[in-house]
């Protein structure tokens, strides 16, 4: 693998996803990105120039995905880092006052957002037998709190559905759960309101998170792994 990767980055437009992209970018690495909001990647085109590449597609749409990631593979090849880090949280509320809605937003974008996504990319991944996999976990799935049962029951589900990919893999890749860590953005703001503050902003996060991901070798595969400051 060569020192500038192809990198695809989803939910690349605010939070993590878009600390990540402009560090990445930063770097030298050349980021495929996608979000959802059509204005909000037109910001990224616009920040980032024409070496990069980013996309309106919804992660929940496996067509939609299907045909993102068929252009993306034909205009740069398979991916060597692939990030699944788009996500969505319920609003703080016991289990049984959420609706069946509510749950199911959480459940389609943790979820089938990251297996849709998966199913596209990795497959001439595996045909070339290299490339970096990671599937952005939670402290909530490792652990549990009141009021975010949804979101915790995704992250464990991340947590398991990757340590079984792993195992799948062929020699020279990897799949790795990464947990990383707690920091203030929007989901956390929902969760934890003013006091989200007293943690290190997506920014901040992304300047040692970067590189560790970056650091991130095939004998890892499977291991479940943190970001620490």
């Amino acid at each position: 693998m060569s020192d500038s990767r192809t990198v695809v980055v989803t939910g690349a437009t605010k939070g993590l996803g878009q600390a990540m992209t402009a560090r990445l970018v930063e770097a030298g690495h050349t980021v495929i990105g996608c979000a959802r909001s059509l204005a909000a990647i037109k910001q990224l085109e616009s920040t980032h120039g024409r070496l990069h590449r980013f996309d309106c597609v919804d992660v929940v749409s496996d067509e939609e995905v299907s045909a993102w990631a068929a252009s993306v593979i034909d205009q740069f090849g398979p991916p060597d880092l692939l990030l699944n880090n788009a996500a969505t949280i319920n609003r703080n509320a016991s289990l049984w006052e959420l609706s069946a809605d509510e749950f199911d937003t959480v459940i389609d974008v943790n979820i089938k957002g990251v297996a849709n996504v998966l199913r596209h990319f990795v497959p001439m991944m595996v045909e070339r037998r290299s490339g970096i996999i990671v599937n952005f976990s939670s402290g909530w799935g490792r652990s549990t709190s009141a009021e975010v049962a949804p979101y915790c029951a995704t992250k464990w589900a991340i947590e398991g559905l990757t340590q079984a990919l792993a195992q799948e893999l062929p020699h020279g890749m990897a799949a790795v759960p990464l947990n990383p860590g707690v920091i203030n953005t929007e989901m956390l703001q929902s969760c934890f309101g003013s006091s989200a503050s007293q943690y290190p902003d997506a920014d901040d996060w992304s300047r040692y998170a970067v590189p560790y991901i970056l650091s991130i070798r095939p004998a890892q595969n499977g291991q479940p792994l943190s970001v620490r400051p």
